[in-house]
């Protein structure tokens, strides 16, 4: 979220609240944001739905950590909770077998650019797009990289099917 962005003070009043619910009124949003929310807002509950594309008002929120858990447009609330994901993996072995959206998943969590990542497995940043993109899939050495340094990281994930 950057700073000039007209949602930039929700994102700020959300990571201050560190991790703890928060329901905000619309009004006490727009007092926050210093304008009023479009009309949509105020429609629409489909506004504040939780998508990571094409919704600035929602990287607000995301990227702060939370999620909305429930709006009420009859009374004009929002209820914010910290998302908690839970990433279910395959294991063929003793490895688990990293596809693109954990890779993704993992590098946000740890809050680093492609190449940051890249730099962190030893591998170039054009490898890591080609894993989140799905082009190819990490070798198994390098997947178990990714399981020790997703440990390091606080990363958690559930073990589901495995892989003959």
């Amino acid at each position: 979220m950057k700073q000039g962005s007209k949602y930039f003070p929700l994102y700020s009043h959300l990571q201050q609240a560190a991790g703890e619910p928060v329901t905000l009124t619309f009004s006490q949003i727009e007092q926050l944001l210093q304008t009023n929310l479009p009309g949509s807002a105020r429609a629409r509950a489909g506004w504040w739905s939780n998508r990571s594309k094409g919704a600035v008002q929602a990287s607000a929120w995301m990227d702060a950590g939370y999620h909305v858990q429930s709006v009420d447009l009859a009374i004009e609330t929002v209820h914010f909770a910290k998302a908690k994901l839970t990433y279910t993996v395959e294991k063929s072995g003793d490895t688990v077998l990293w596809n693109r959206g954990m890779i993704k998943a993992l590098r946000q969590h740890m809050e680093m650019s492609q190449g940051e990542l890249a730099d962190e497995l030893g591998v170039r940043q054009q490898t890591v797009s080609e894993w989140e993109t799905g082009a190819y899939a990490p070798s198994r050495a390098t997947s178990k990289h990714l399981g020790l340094v997703a440990e390091r990281a606080g990363f958690g994930y559930e073990v589901g099917e495995e892989r003959p």
